[in-house]
Formats: C-alpha cells, structure tokens, sequence
C-alpha cells in the first residue's frame, strides 16, 4: 500500500486539492482534520470549557464519542456518534474548536488508531496537520502544502462568500493567524514540516496548477 501524507497549516486547500489529486491516481482520500473537527463539534455541543484541557481529556475519555469517515460516491462523509455532521464541522468556530481539542493526548489518542488503519488498508492520501510526522512516519510521499496568510484568508473569504455566508476579511485573517500560532505552537504533535517533506508552496498557483503538482511529485516519489 502507498501512503501520501499530506501536511499544512489552515486554509492552505490541502482537503481540496487532495482529493482532485486521489481521484485523479485512483487512491483514497481521508480527511483527518475532518476527525478532529468532529469532536470539537461534540464538545463544543457539550458545553466543554476549551480552556481547560484537563475537561476536554476527560471528556474524550468517557468512551462516549465515535468518530467514523464513510466513502460514499458523493465524498467523505463525517458520523459523529452515528450522526452524519458533514456539513455542520465546517464553520470558523468548529474550525477553532478542532484546534484546541488536537492539542490534547487523550483526543489524538482516540482518533491515531482509526487513522493508522486506513493507511494500513488503502493506497491513501491522507491530509492533517502531523500525519507526516506522527501519524504516518514511514509514508512514501510526504507534501508540506502552504500559502501564506493573506492568501489563506482571500480564500477563505470567497469560500465563505459562495456558500452565502459572508466574512469580513480582518476577521478571517485574525481567525487563520490565530490557529497557526495554536497548531505551530501546542506541546503535542505541533503543526511543522516533515523533514523529508516536499514543500509545495501555493501562494501563486491557481488551483489545478497545485493538483497537478502534487500528482506530479506523487508519481516521482512512487515510480
């Protein structure tokens, strides 16, 4: 089986352009923050303080939460305690609420397993924030995917602006700024490039110039 892990901060398009590219080799595409996403989601329905990391790991570790990703022919589908919550776990506060709930052992613990397991089983793209440096150490491909901040928020705002719920962009800069610091900077498994990691850098590029790119650098590192 070959493994892609495909690592970067917020907003960089790493879940858009891996699954072109995963579709385009004919592999899976496993969206890992997606995981992540859902139990913020779940805690943030619970009422958990984000502040206090001892209430989230003992949340985490009540045995209560199941997070599973279903392939169907319309995309990756997130079930949360058996409810499908694809489309709820794409908001900023969600976004936010991930970030906090992956900074905690006993959330990356519940999740590692499930992660491992389908690289284990599946010629894999496999996008997050450590999935090549914690999760999937030993994978054949590993990509850095990037833009910078102010790139990151134009797209943010436009992919906002599509979906009918429009963001100012000061606030969304501020927002992708904040996680960067909170990913780069948490004591577990922080936000960093591989350092056998390519680093792919899409400030400049339009969309289908990144997917191709990346296919491209797949199909080197795997000839």
């Amino acid at each position: 089986m070959i493994a892609v892990a495909i690592d970067g901060p917020a907003g960089a398009g790493k879940s858009s352009v891996a699954r072109s590219a995963a579709k385009k080799l004919g592999y899976l595409y496993a969206d890992t923050g997606a995981l992540y996403r859902a139990v913020g989601l779940y805690m943030q329905e619970h009422g958990v303080n984000f502040t206090c990391p001892e209430d989230i790991a003992a949340v985490a570790q009540q045995g209560e939460i199941t997070v599973e990703l279903a392939f169907q022919p319309d995309g990756q589908h997130v079930f949360l305690c058996g409810d499908d919550v694809t489309g709820k776990i794409r908001t900023p506060e969600v976004s936010m609420a991930a970030s906090r709930v992956s900074a905690v052992p006993a959330v990356r613990k519940l999740l590692f397993q499930l992660q491992r397991d389908m690289a284990l089983k599946n010629n894999v793209l496999m996008d997050g924030r450590d999935i090549g440096t914690v999760v999937l150490p030993d994978a054949q491909v590993k990509v850095f995917l990037t833009a910078s901040p102010e790139e990151r928020a134009r797209r943010r705002c436009a992919e906002l602006q599509e979906k009918g719920t429009p963001a100012e962009y000061e606030t969304v800069l501020q927002e992708i700024r904040q996680r960067d610091e909170q990913d780069m900077n948490r004591e577990i498994a922080p936000l960093k490039a591989a350092p056998d990691a390519v680093l792919l850098d899409t400030s400049e590029l339009s969309f289908d110039e990144v997917v191709d790119r990346l296919v491209a650098i797949i199909r080197e590192k795997t000839a």
